[in-house]
């Protein structure tokens, strides 16, 4: 069985690019075949739903040429995975108006051992104060085996793999943006503690951009030493939020000569930012180009199957059971941002405990005194009159400009917008956004098409989407 085995992955190895092979396949491991039913063991919830998703036909092509008999595969997670820890008791205080004061919020244990975390201090050596680095900086609670994967990460985590087995010599920089709230904070530092613990050696930096900018200041303005060896002297640079050095022209050089240096001595270096570096204003253009030397990722919101899968993973991390009622409700509900998601996900737990309910009973309303009105609205529903009017607000162009038949390039791709987004959003058909506009439906289906391919490859088509998706339903 076990050269057969070894088989099933070989085959599926061809099938799949090798980072994801990395990504998923990494602890794929065959269970039992009892009764006609194979079932093979994943670590932990989001993995389980991202292969359920995406590769069981390929799992099941790479069975069959392997001699197995089976009529059925079933994806379960491995027992060491199993193990949840318990919620920490919560002092809980619901407000008059229904809002929570948590005094002892829910914590989830990290799962490894911590690093240090401090990520300098300034000491006095010498009789001179000098920027002295006292740990990674990092958080040990962020891991990659915490991380969901969904379609909307999935190039970022696949290329995340890749930094992390070849440091310093594949994606260098690493450099990925999106909107708040998407978990790059999250995958920035798990890669940074995979490095940390594969390769003790390396010295691993994680620092927002504030932190640089504070440190730069702190240097120039109290004379304090040991500035360049703190960012120059590692090998792994982590940079977040980016965003925030524009308009800070003197760190921006420091960063440009911080970067140059790093990245011709093969060092890694990882930085996100809400946008890419060259849609950003007054960032210097040398600076902006230096980024843009590696593949830039962007992540996007995640679609409503990997807003299930991350909302199970967080209760599983929690050691909570949660219902499909209410994971369905609060996927389809929220769709702002991933830190949203896991906000509402606390809220309703915390509440459904102090009311003594189920979380279903809760969303549900189950009669009890304080019951109704306590989980977030519904997503306000909204109509195709009030997305053709935001889309042309949002590209500076009026309703009639949408509605009518002038097929300039910038209304045209207004218009195109507006029909993906009723089709995706509001679930409307071709024929009814077809009458919205009157178009025939074979151009609402060439229009979505147009702007769905164009998503592929547009970072900027990508990041206008996540705004209009963010103003529709304010």
């Amino acid at each position: 069985m076990p050269n057969e085995w070894q088989g099933v992955l070989d085959e599926i190895s061809k099938k799949v690019s090798e980072m994801a092979f990395g990504t998923y396949f990494k602890n794929f491991n065959l269970v039992s075949n009892d009764d006609g039913l194979i079932k093979i063991s994943v670590p932990g919830t989001f993995v389980k739903a991202s292969i359920e998703k995406k590769y069981m036909a390929a799992i099941k092509e790479a069975l069959q040429k392997n001699g197995f008999k089976f009529k059925d595969v079933e994806i379960v997670i491995a027992e060491s995975d199993k193990k949840k820890t318990a919620i920490a008791r919560r002092a809980i205080e619901v407000l008059p108006n229904n809002e929570i004061r948590s005094v002892n919020p829910i914590q989830i244990p990290a799962q490894k051992p911590s690093y240090a975390t401090a990520s300098n201090v300034i000491a006095n050596i010498g009789g001179k104060q000098r920027f002295v680095v006292n740990g990674t900086g990092l958080n040990p609670k962020y891991r990659l085996d915490n991380y969901v994967v969904g379609s909307n990460n999935d190039v970022a985590v696949s290329a995340a793999h890749a930094v992390i087995e070849h440091p310093g010599e594949r994606y260098n920089p690493y450099f990925i943006y999106g909107g708040s709230g998407l978990g790059k904070t999250h995958l920035i530092q798990a890669i940074g503690n995979e490095i940390h613990e594969r390769y003790p050696d390396k010295k691993v930096l994680y620092v927002t951009i504030e932190q640089f900018y504070h440190d730069f200041v702190e240097s120039i303005r109290k004379n304090i030493e040991g500035f360049t060896d703190k960012y120059r002297n590692v090998d792994v640079l982590i940079v977040d939020d980016f965003q925030f050095i524009v308009g800070r022209n003197k760190s921006q050089e420091e960063f440009f000569h911080t970067f140059n240096e790093l990245h011709n001595a093969n060092k890694q270096i990882i930085v996100s930012s809400d946008k890419l570096p060259n849609q950003l204003a007054t960032v210097d253009e040398r600076l902006a180009s230096r980024l843009m030397t590696g593949i830039p990722i962007d992540i996007q919101m995640p679609d409503f199957e990997d807003r299930c899968a991350i909302l199970k993973l967080k209760a599983e991390l929690m050691g909570v059971d949660i219902d499909n009622q209410t994971v369905e409700f609060l996927a389809d509900n929220i769709r702002s941002n991933i830190r949203d998601l896991e906000g509402e996900l606390n809220r309703v737990l915390m509440l459904a405990e102090v009311r003594g309910v189920t979380p279903a009973e809760l969303i549900a309303g189950d009669g009890s005194p304080g019951s109704q009105n306590i989980v977030t609205k519904k997503r306000r529903a909204i109509s195709p009159k009030q997305v053709i009017d935001k889309v042309a607000r949002y590209y500076g162009l009026s309703s009639k400009d949408l509605l009518g038949t002038r097929r300039t390039k910038n209304i045209k791709n207004a218009r195109q917008v507006a029909m993906y987004l009723m089709n995706e959003e509001l679930g409307l058909s071709t024929v009814r956004i077809g009458n919205e506009f009157n178009k025939d439906h074979t151009t609402v289906i060439h229009g979505v098409r147009v702007i769905k391919t164009s998503l592929k490859k547009d970072f900027q088509l990508r990041e206008q989407l996540t705004e209009l998706r963010g103003k529709l339903y304010v």
